[in-house]
């Protein structure tokens, strides 16, 4: 497969595809793992995997990023030696800081395993952990060179490729590992974890090895010069990297000291501890998952936004960024809208469908209508770094982050709120820093959304939540999964019916996505 570069709705689509599919195949290992060993030996792979995503955000956490958005400009200005040097650069730069921290992870094994971890039998898990570091730095930077050349196909295949061997690879050594006790068969767990990145890594390496036979990027010379540039090229890069990793920090230590302080709130507020342990892994692990489900288009647009942006930015052309960021944000709205009703109108059925118990509903109820605003929020911070802004969506992030943490040691601490006090307090966070992005972004481009799409969408959902809930009322089918599956996909066929009456959706829309697109604009109204 040769490198094409696709338009940025075809990119952000062949993502959203892909990102789909792992995040379906993810559940899996959800559901059979658990059975497998146990709710123990999962919570010693859980014990390993903060950490691991917490190394992984130092290495890497900025450095795809800024390497898309660099070979972008470098691009744009037709300049193949700039794109060599910035991918020679970030390897260098990820393989170091890679095996660095695989040293001190190894040297520190028995000290972190023992006293940060608090649980002994998790060193051998994190021993075999430590392969991942290398691998994941390597194929971070691939995967963003080949994001600034606006090709998302490899990234697409390498991260299904990875996906299904993590599941496949994470259950069978699970299972072979089972025999020798928990510990080892958490350590098969996270070995597949590892398999699957190398799967991944591979596919990349095809496709950048083909990519390179191309005759039109020729071999940069390794002059003084040239060096000189490479130490230019390494700044560069760390002035986009070292922002964007801070935010992304924040983000994850915001996380860690959220589950401290959520348990220890609620504990505060008379909740036993089995119970305040029980009640977060119910929000972290059971509500938010559902929310998250569709990140996978938010994350297609933000990946496919920043070469997108600084390719326009490095031209001055700010109505092709402005047309960009409304395409971005139309689709996040639109997408994200049906999951907000169905998941606060059917919280109840859907926790008993999918986890067999809905005492997290009210949870899902709460939090539910403030996620149109996570949805919204990658695009607009992945906007804020293209447009070399790194540093405000860095102090965006840490605002929210230290309103979250405040409102949890405030409102779970109080009896009366209890979980719901963080419930709350994750939403805040949610609104707050997408807001604190828009302004940011408006500011800095004047960008502005159509209020008429808001109404639309808002027109959209009303309908959409009147249809689910007469169904599901009306109870036509006597079992109730089958009536929630009913009350849904009719609820959705009228929301797109909806959309294309009211022109959000369009046949040039239908016929940027990949391989369906070109059936499906027959069926939609030409764009006024």
């Amino acid at each position: 497969m040769s490198l094409r570069k696709q338009t940025f709705i075809q990119g952000a689509m062949i993502l959203l595809a892909a990102g789909l599919l792992n995040r379906i195949l993810g559940f899996v290992p959800r559901i059979v793992l658990p059975r497998m060993i146990g709710a123990e030996g999962v919570g010693l792979i859980q014990l390993v995997y903060p950490f691991t995503i917490v190394l992984l955000t130092l290495i890497a956490g900025g450095i795809p990023l800024a390497v898309a958005k660099m070979v972008a400009e470098a691009d744009s200005r037709r300049d193949p030696f700039a794109v060599r040097r910035i991918l020679r650069v970030s390897v260098a730069l990820a393989l170091t800081l890679s095996l660095i921290a695989a040293a001190v992870c190894f040297i520190l094994s028995d000290f972190i395993s023992n006293r940060i971890m608090t649980d002994s039998r998790v060193h051998t898990a994190f021993l075999v952990m430590i392969p991942i570091l290398p691998l994941v730095a390597v194929s971070s930077v691939w995967r963003g060179y080949f994001q600034g050349k606006q090709n998302m196909i490899p990234t697409a295949l390498s991260q299904t490729s990875e996906t299904i061997f993590r599941i496949v690879l994470t259950l069978l050594f699970a299972w072979l590992f089972l025999p020798y006790g928990l510990e080892m068969a958490a350590a098969g767990g996270v070995l597949g974890m590892v398999a699957g990145e190398f799967a991944g890594l591979v596919v990349l390496w095809i496709q950048f090895v083909r990519e390179r036979k191309k005759p039109s990027e020729p071999q940069a010379e390794q002059t003084e010069a040239e060096l000189a540039r490479g130490k230019n090229t390494l700044r560069g890069i760390l002035h986009t990297a070292i922002p964007v990793t801070g935010s992304k920090m924040i983000g994850s230590l915001s996380y860690l000291f959220e589950s401290i302080l959520t348990v220890r709130s609620l504990t505060i507020a008379g909740v036993a501890a089995a119970g305040a342990t029980a009640q977060y892994g119910a929000l972290q692990g059971m509500v938010i998952p559902l929310l998250l489900l569709p990140g996978a288009l938010t994350y297609s647009l933000a990946v496919s936004l920043v070469p997108s942006l600084s390719e326009a930015a490095s031209r001055g052309d700010w109505a092709t960024i402005h047309i960009r960021l409304h395409q971005s944000m139309r689709l996040a709205i639109v997408t994200g809208a049906p999951f907000v009703v169905l998941l606060g109108l059917m919280a109840g059925p859907i926790c008993t469908l999918l986890y067999g118990d809905d005492s997290m509903a009210d949870m899902l109820r709460w939090i539910a209508p403030l996620a149109i605003f996570l949805y919204m929020q990658a695009p607009l911070q992945a906007a804020l770094q293209a447009l070399n802004r790194p540093g405000t969506a860095l102090f965006n992030t840490f605002a929210g982050a230290s309103v979250k943490l405040v409102l949890i040691a405030q409102l779970a601490t109080d009896p009366r709120f209890g979980i719901i006090g963080a419930v709350i307090a994750i939403g805040v966070n949610m609104v707050l820093v997408t807001l604190l992005h828009w302004i940011s972004v408006s500011r800095l481009t004047g960008f502005r959304m159509q209020p008429l799409d808001f109404l639309k969408v808002t027109i959209a959902m009303i309908v959409m939540s009147a249809a689910a809930l007469w169904i599901w009322n009306f109870n036509w089918l006597t079992h109730s999964s089958l009536n929630l599956g009913l009350s849904c996909f009719v609820a959705i066929v009228i929301y797109l019916l909806l959309l294309i009456l009211l022109k959000l959706i369009d046949r040039h829309d239908a016929a940027r996505v990949p391989i369906i697109g070109r059936f499906l604009r027959f069926f939609l109204p030409r764009q006024s």
